[in-house]
């Protein structure tokens, strides 16, 4: 069986971004419980040339929407970044899973090879489809989901390696 670009896209990027959900659910719950504020979290970052937990989540979910859009040829989406809260925030991913499962195979499958050109302050780039999604947004969306996560782990939120895969 060959795998198509949708089913190695959409349903990835939707599993990853709903336990990013939990995730940020079960660290809202920990903030009250522990009577922490919970701009202290999403404020935090593991070093300080990183990213804080708010853009952590606010880069997977514009990484999985531009990648679906662009392998689809549609208008991208923008979403504003002002998230100030751990409800924003879910809001934010549950809207971009919305996105990601209005696609149709149809409308990403056999776009292997469609040349995706990224805009760059230093010249464009371009990749063909497949790498681009393996190579480029697949990496960069379990690299901002796993620094949400650790952000959170480090922090004293009680989450495990389970949370982060979800259930089969």
């Amino acid at each position: 069986m060959q795998v198509s670009m949708y089913r190695a896209s959409v349903p990835v990027f939707a599993r990853a971004l709903r336990n990013l959900v939990a995730i940020l659910k079960k660290a809202e719950a920990n903030a009250a419980e522990r009577r922490v504020d919970p701009t202290v979290l999403l404020n935090y970052r593991l070093a300080p040339d990183m990213f804080a937990l708010t853009r952590q989540v606010q880069i997977a979910t514009d990484m999985a929407k531009g990648c679906v859009s662009r392998l689809a040829g549609v208008e991208i989406p923008a979403y504003e970044d002002k998230e100030a809260t751990f409800g924003e925030l879910v809001a934010r991913v549950e809207k971009c899973i919305a996105y990601l499962e209005s696609f149709q195979p149809a409308q990403i499958d056999g776009t292997e090879d469609k040349i995706i050109v990224l805009k760059r302050p230093t010249g464009d780039v371009s990749h063909p489809g497949l790498q681009y999604l393996l190579e480029y947004v697949t990496p960069n969306v379990y690299f901002h989901c796993t620094t949400a996560y650790s952000i959170l782990r480090h922090c004293g939120v009680n989450i495990g390696k389970k949370d982060f895969i979800g259930a089969l």
